[in-house]
């Protein structure tokens, strides 16, 4: 046992519990954060190789629809559209994001305005802000780039003047902008992906400074529904979470990506859904999207078993060493989770 290394010790729970298998969800849902594009794949080819075996495990799942993420803008806006929302009608929603490379150019700021009204002529059902929005976008000036900038401002605004609804991912988890020593609870994922890791305060903002941004870009866009992805971006500190949705009527969350951090604090989270239960939306962020996914998705919101893996089949959880429980929502407030508070928003 002295020999064993850390790195080797995968211990597994002896603890013997129900289990509720929960094939399909109360209500029919829609899951408004995932990627079928190929913006993020690493062969540069579609994440989804067989939209119809997709289909085929929407329908066994129940999920009635999927936004996708990954439009980007101009060709490649038009081929994901072709690919999924003009060929399916109703399954999926295709959200553009923006060119931000562009407010690297004297006139970057009239041409950022330009890129979006061009992505909504062609169809776009929304717009995805991600991450690099505050850690590495930089203007002609060669100056980081802020959620809360003016230009950006300007062009969520625009959007919400559009009828677009705007998911924005700020910042990271907050282990990421943490030091890099015994007390950092992601230590597994950050070796696995260093550049991840953003604690480096001489290169980045920090985790609050990002979340600060990101609420002040919120309360400066009383007229655009707003997602904060991943819970808001802020899946650690639901208190952070309540009280921007306590301030901007229209500022919504997702719960993508974020099991392990809210099954660790599911009655916590039961209580942000009774008092938002308008402003709650169902996500994954499992790409490409998984059967058994979804299963754990369902039994999480609607179970009350305890202490479950989250990651079934990894050998280290990859987003923090720990079980989680399930939150046993109120079976009153699953409709507008899963589908009601999308519908509104994708006026679907």
């Amino acid at each position: 046992m002295e020999d064993l290394k850390l790195r080797d010790w995968t211990p597994k729970s002896q603890l013997r519990a129900p289990a509720t298998e929960v094939r399909t969800p109360h209500t029919p849902c829609i899951d408004v954060h995932n990627h079928l594009g190929r913006w993020l794949s690493a062969d540069g080819d579609w994440i989804i190789p067989d939209v119809a075996g997709l289909l085929q495990t929407m329908d066994a799942r129940h999920v009635e629809a999927i936004v996708n993420l990954d439009g980007m803008w101009g060709e490649e806006l038009d081929a994901n559209l072709d690919r999924y929302d003009r060929a399916h009608p109703g399954r999926f929603h295709t959200f553009c994001q923006l060119d931000w490379s562009l407010l690297a150019r004297p006139d970057g700021d009239r041409l950022l305005l330009a890129n979006l009204e061009d992505s909504a002529a062609r169809g776009a059902r929304g717009v995805k802000i991600w991450k690099n929005l505050g850690l590495s976008v930089r203007d002609a000036e060669d100056r980081l780039v802020s959620p809360d900038d003016p230009r950006v401002v300007a062009v969520v605004a625009r959007a919400g003047d559009l009828g677009l609804p705007v998911l924005i991912h700020s910042a990271d988890p907050i282990a990421f902008f943490a030091p890099l020593d015994a007390d950092n609870e992601r230590l597994d994922e950050l070796r696995g992906a260093p550049d991840w890791w953003f604690g480096d305060t001489q290169r980045y903002p920090t985790f609050d400074e990002l979340l600060d941004a990101h609420a002040r870009l919120v309360m400066a866009c009383p007229g655009t529904d707003i997602i904060g992805a991943h819970v808001g971006c802020a899946a650690e500190d639901l208190d952070r979470v309540s009280t921007l949705l306590d301030a901007a009527p229209r500022y919504h969350v997702d719960i993508a990506g974020r099991l392990a951090e809210l099954g660790r604090q599911p009655r916590r989270f039961a209580q942000l859904v009774t008092r938002h239960p308008d402003r709650v939306l169902f996500g994954t962020d499992i790409y490409p999207a998984e059967d058994e996914q979804y299963g754990l998705h369902y039994r999480f919101l609607e179970t009350a078993d305890e202490s479950f893996e989250y990651a079934p089949g990894e050998p280290i959880p990859p987003q923090g060493r720990w079980a989680i429980s399930a939150a046993a929502l109120d079976p009153r407030h699953l409709p507008a989770i899963y589908r009601d508070n999308a519908r509104r928003l994708l006026d679907a």
